[in-house]
């Protein structure tokens, strides 16, 4: 809490209340929250291999998840039954640390956010991974219950871990693969793009202003910075947009993805669809270098979720 923030479910009795929101105009929600079940490698390998003999132990705490988000508002006193448009619950088998790591994601269009319907469900499908396999070992540990990020409504767009000073190299929290360093456009093919605080992108479109703008496989376009770190022994100077990128980014290795991937930058998605370009023959970084690192570093998606993104948004590698 902000100083000076009030607390909106105290009464001015200094009592417990609902907020009342009837006033606020309905928005597009969306909230993401994680949590870990620690659990040994003998355990794992029952989720693993469906040994468990409860059944299926990932689809029966998928499933709970669903149901928890969905009945929040009855567990939480003073939370809001929302009509949720979307839940979804992923798992992933770490075996460092070794265990069951949880994502959830609910989607609303309303009132209030669904921070709490997000972290009600990867509670509730930790616990029921404990449920299933408590037979097997009684010392698991549900952990690490938080939000990821949240967007819409008046607070605006918050991801943990997110950092102001990206264009140092500063990495996120494990949280997300990568960060956002830059985003940039320009008005002409073929010239280096301009530093921008955010972009919009759309679906069918791409980014919204830019050159390249339109219905075709090159929508968007990504660079990680760490190829332009190797560039700048050549010119020291090299700013974001210079290589002709939309998104900048640091901590992975977009190369190395194969194409089809699904990243989600911020609020939006974007789906890998080629890998390096042919350079433009009048390109000014290699008339310059001899040498452009995007037609080997870069690579190219179209959007399948809109939206805004900032620099210091995560990305992350749709798992």
């Amino acid at each position: 809490m902000t100083q000076g923030e009030d607390l909106t479910h105290i009464n001015e009795q200094g009592r417990a209340r609902m907020v009342d929101v009837s006033a606020k105009e309905g928005t597009q929600r969306v909230a993401r929250a994680a949590g870990f079940v620690h659990m040994g490698t003998a355990t794992l390998e029952l989720v693993r291999t469906g040994g468990c003999k409860k059944g299926d132990v990932l689809a029966v705490a998928q499933v709970a998840g669903i149901m928890a988000a969905k009945r929040c508002w009855e567990l939480v006193p003073m939370c809001h039954p929302i009509q949720l448009t979307g839940v979804d619950v992923r798992f992933e088998l770490s075996d460092a640390p070794c265990g069951v790591a949880i994502e959830t994601e609910c989607r609303c269009c309303g009132q209030t956010g669904v921070e709490m319907e997000a972290l009600t469900a990867a509670s509730v499908a930790g616990l029921t991974i404990y449920d299933m396999l408590k037979a097997v070992q009684r010392d698991m540990v549900v952990s690490d219950v938080c939000l990821l990020e949240k967007s819409g409504g008046k607070s605006g767009h918050f991801v943990r871990g997110s950092v102001a000073e990206v264009d140092k190299g500063t990495v996120p929290l494990s949280t997300s693969d990568g960060v956002v360093v830059a985003t940039s456009v320009s008005t002409k093919k073929g010239t280096r793009k301009v530093p921008q605080e955010s972009i919009r992108l759309e679906v069918g479109l791409g980014v919204v202003g830019d050159a390249h703008a339109g219905a075709w496989h090159r929508m968007v376009s990504l660079l990680p910075e760490e190829s332009v770190d190797e560039m700048r022994e050549l010119l020291p100077k090299l700013a974001a947009g210079d290589f002709a990128e939309n998104i900048l980014t640091r901590g992975l290795s977009l190369k190395d993805l194969p194409v089809g991937t699904v990243l989600e930058v911020g609020e939006c998605e974007l789906a890998m669809t080629q890998i390096g370009k042919k350079c433009h023959s009048d390109c000014e970084i290699s008339r310059i270098t001899g040498k452009c690192v995007m037609p080997t570093d870069g690579v190219f998606a179209v959007v399948t979720r809109g939206g805004t993104v900032r620099p210091g948004d995560p990305v992350r590698i749709r798992r």
